[in-house]
């Protein structure tokens, strides 16, 4: 079992996005897996050009050369793939949906239909499951509609979205401590996706406890 991050915020392992990925990956790891934790800032992806020669003249491979070729490697590789990014206006970062374009090589340009809407057949029966992992500066659930629906076309197996993310590294100790009690909860949603295929309903219940009262976090951001 082979459980790999391709995690899209700029920041890279300082992000907030990454206290989340990485407590998923350790819940993962005891549960027997080989994880890996993809910072994609760190490679050279050149963007889709849409020439579809991955299709037509090459099928199953892109013609640029750049570092995306391994990371397709590793995503093909891996049982559960995580996509991990932070919302900054509305959707995933510019990062992300770069490498996302780029999985281009992975369909066949054969267009199917499923309950009205139309996609392109995958060149190989998809086996992995797929995991979200993303959180906002903001409060609310909102802020993650437009990548709820970006996403929903993976049929995710789980989707872990945290509100007031900027409480995840905070340092005050009676904040670490809620923190770090959420944490274990998504290091739990690791752990149980990896042994068991899905997640338990208590602890899809406590991913989406509240970390703060939205006046006292707009107080503690000083955007109140």
């Amino acid at each position: 079992m082979k459980v790999t991050v391709f995690n899209g915020s700029p920041a890279g392992c300082n992000s907030a996005t990454n206290v989340i990925a990485s407590a998923f990956l350790k819940g993962a790891m005891s549960a027997g897996a080989e994880t890996e934790n993809i910072f994609l800032t760190d490679y050279h992806i050149t963007q889709c050009q849409g020439c579809f020669a991955c299709w037509f003249k090459t099928p199953g491979k892109c013609v640029m050369q750049d570092d995306m070729s391994p990371l397709l490697q590793k995503y093909n590789e891996s049982d559960i793939v995580c996509f991990a990014t932070p919302v900054y206006t509305w959707n995933m970062t510019a990062l992300l949906k770069n490498f996302v374009d780029r999985l281009a090589p992975l369909k066949s340009p054969k267009i199917k239909a499923e309950n009205g809407n139309f996609d392109l057949h995958d060149t190989k029966a998809k086996t992995q499951k797929f995991v979200i992992i993303s959180n906002c500066g903001f409060p609310g659930e909102n802020n993650f509609g437009v990548l709820r629906a970006a996403v929903a076309c993976c049929n995710p197996s789980l989707e872990i979205y945290r509100n007031c993310g900027k409480l995840l590294k905070s340092k005050k100790p009676e904040i670490a401590e809620t923190i770090a009690r959420w944490l274990n909860v998504v290091e739990q949603a690791g752990k149980e996706l990896t042994a068991q295929g899905k997640i338990s309903e208590i602890t899809a219940k406590d991913l989406n406890m509240p970390l703060m009262s939205i006046p006292d976090y707009l107080a503690y951001i000083q955007m109140g």
